[in-house]
């Protein structure tokens, strides 16, 4: 089993608007989650302590969060599905509704037995996305449980692998990027064929003879502002949650940039052909 601690620094900023929050811990699937397709595909076992999803040739499978999130501390542990992968993707998403919707992506890209794993990662603000960066993963995410975390506040956010910093997107409203601050969003989790695209670019599909294909989750945790209708369970009046304000410190920062450098094998951010007219505002200013 994978650790799931951290050893992020937890560094206290007051917050001017959100200064509490309230802990959805202990997860358990049953409470937590619902399964919203797949046609008996998606299982719930050990009395809501793992969750399942398979895939065959006729359809994947997926499932939703009960709750909708305005800011949080996510963790999820996933394993993935084994052996020849290709042509699949697990996702694993924070969004919100409607045309406008915002979006915190991991995708994890199957491939041939013995190929790793790619692990997507993309952020849409208002609509927007474009913004992929790309890794290979360390381990074997087919033999365990790995954490997969998202931290979400108002200042960043910071997708996380067994603890360690991959990524981290700021805030840049004073410099014109949208940032998700408004927008309530649910934790979606899906299995499914992609193998138009998924695998070296669609040339590898899927092999059905090894079908069904199974992703596994457990120890869903959530440290995290729940939005019911119109109001947050954050009060200027409750207990103040560090995740709130966490930043990365410069260990943290060090190991993020160790992960960049020896595992990161797409960044929107150096992608100038893709981006003739110049890279986002936010390749320039991060």
């Amino acid at each position: 089993m994978a650790s799931s601690t951290t050893s992020v620094v937890l560094l206290i900023i007051p917050l001017l608007v959100v200064s509490s929050f309230m802990v959805a811990s202990a997860g358990n699937f049953n409470q937590d989650f619902k399964i919203t397709w797949g046609d008996g595909r998606a299982k719930i076992l050990n009395d809501g302590q793992l969750l399942t999803l398979s895939l065959d040739k006729a359809s994947g499978s997926g499932f939703e969060s009960t709750n909708e999130y305005l800011f949080g501390k996510i963790d999820m542990q996933l394993k993935l599905v084994a052996g020849n992968s290709a042509g699949t993707v697990t996702a694993y998403y924070l969004k919100s509704e409607g045309s406008t919707w915002d979006e915190i992506d991991f995708e994890f890209l199957g491939n041939l037995s013995g190929d790793p794993y790619i692990l997507h990662t993309n952020i849409f603000s208002q609509g927007k996305g474009n913004r992929e960066q790309q890794f290979y993963l360390w381990f074997d995410p087919t033999a365990d449980f790995h954490t997969y975390s998202i931290l979400w506040n108002p200042q960043r956010i910071v997708f996380s692998v067994d603890g360690t910093p991959i990524r981290e997107f700021k805030n840049q409203e004073s410099n014109g990027v949208p940032f998700l601050k408004s927008q309530a969003m649910r934790i979606h989790s899906s299995l499914w064929n992609a193998d138009d695209w998924a695998t070296r670019g669609g040339l590898v599909k899927s092999d059905w003879s090894a079908a069904p294909f199974t992703a596994s989750y457990r120890n869903f945790n959530a440290e995290a502002c729940i939005w019911s209708s119109g109001a947050s369970s954050c009060s200027s009046t409750s207990a103040n949650g560090d995740w709130l304000s966490q930043e990365l410190d410069n260990t943290s920062q060090e190991r993020m940039k160790w992960v960049q450098k020896n595992y990161m094998i797409y960044n929107y951010c150096a992608d100038v052909k893709r981006f003739p007219q110049g890279l986002p505002v936010e390749c320039s200013t991060s």
